[in-house]
């Protein structure tokens, strides 16, 4: 059984449409599958629509997180409750193609263990949203050893490799960078991001910078090993004002030296405090992991049999 995890945010205009055409597709092709729909702890209807999507289908299943925990917990929530031999991830919003979750399970029925789906085209987007994408993802590149540049949330995955990523303690996650780090048999299907099936993205730009930057701070010491080189560029810069101070003293021409230590002030300064800052996250993602919360936590579940009326429990 193929079962596709689904996370949700303040989607209640879109829940419906993607439970009904995601199921379509994978009937149409005569594979039995399980929609596991996370509600991340949305504020409009989105849990109504999925209660009704649940009455609808007995395939569709859904939870609601007690309160917004963020697109990465609901991604390993999903994997946590899916009951499948093989796990998908794609998005509400549909602009991952659900027509290549078939072509995703004839490979996996083939003996891949990972299909990752990767962007031919990121479809539209501003140049500077651009830009930052490809700077992000070539730090995580890096840090994860394989080429990110096209890299998705969308993805299929064996059972074992699904086990692997539940095995990870770590309070932080990056989904799309830890499959890539446990390994396994992997291959890729291509696709073009689409336009969202209705309603506008709800992810802000600073919404985004935060998501990357708890993202690389996570999975890459990048930022730390910036640190370093900022000191690096800050000591030459240095040794170069000192030679020129001393040279230009030898010859009686010392020049005002008021200036040149404002300046140098204001450099070592700023170095500083951006060290202290990167340093000062890094110790923050520390002190989160020490204190060993959980990613996520369920407040009620959906769900029905065959011939049952669907059936909401409370968790918390």
């Amino acid at each position: 059984m193929l079962s596709v995890v689904i996370p949700a945010y303040n989607e209640g205009e879109l829940v419906l449409t993607a439970a009904r055409t995601i199921s379509g597709v994978l009937r149409e092709a005569n594979i039995s599958y399980e929609l596991v729909f996370v509600d991340d702890g949305s504020k409009d209807d989105t849990w109504p629509c999925l209660r009704k999507a649940v009455q609808e289908d007995p395939n569709v299943r859904a939870l609601s997180f007690s309160r917004n925990f963020g697109k990465e917990a609901a991604v390993f929530a999903g994997l946590e409750a899916a009951k499948g031999d093989c796990v998908a991830v794609i998005d509400c919003d549909l602009q991952h193609p659900c027509e290549k979750l078939v072509d995703m399970y004839r490979l996996w029925e083939e003996g891949w263990e990972v299909i990752n789906g990767v962007k031919v085209s990121r479809g539209k987007e501003s140049a500077a949203h651009g830009f930052a994408a490809k700077c992000f993802y070539k730090i995580m590149s890096k840090a994860v050893k394989i080429d990110m540049s096209r890299a998705s949330d969308f993805k299929l995955m064996d059972r074992k490799v699904v086990n692997a990523l539940l095995g990870l303690t770590e309070h932080s996650t990056f989904f799309r960078a830890l499959v890539g780090w446990v390994g396994f048999k992997t291959t890729e299907v291509e696709f073009s991001v689409a336009e969202r099936a209705g309603g506008a993205t709800h992810w802000s730009t600073l919404s985004l910078i935060r998501y990357a930057v708890s993202n690389i701070t996570s999975f890459s010491a990048a930022p730390m090993q910036a640190v370093t080189v900022l000191g690096c560029i800050t000591l030459v810069l240095a040794v170069v004002l000192g030679i020129q101070t001393l040279v230009r003293w030898a010859m009686g021409n010392a020049a005002d030296g008021f200036t040149t230590v404002i300046l140098l002030l204001l450099l070592i300064g700023s170095v500083l405090m951006i060290s202290l800052g990167i340093i000062g996250y890094y110790i923050a993602q520390i002190f989160n992991e020490l204190k060993g919360r959980p990613r996520y936590l369920v407040a009620r579940t959906c769900s029905r049999d065959e011939n049952v009326p669907a059936e909401e429990k409370e968790v918390l």
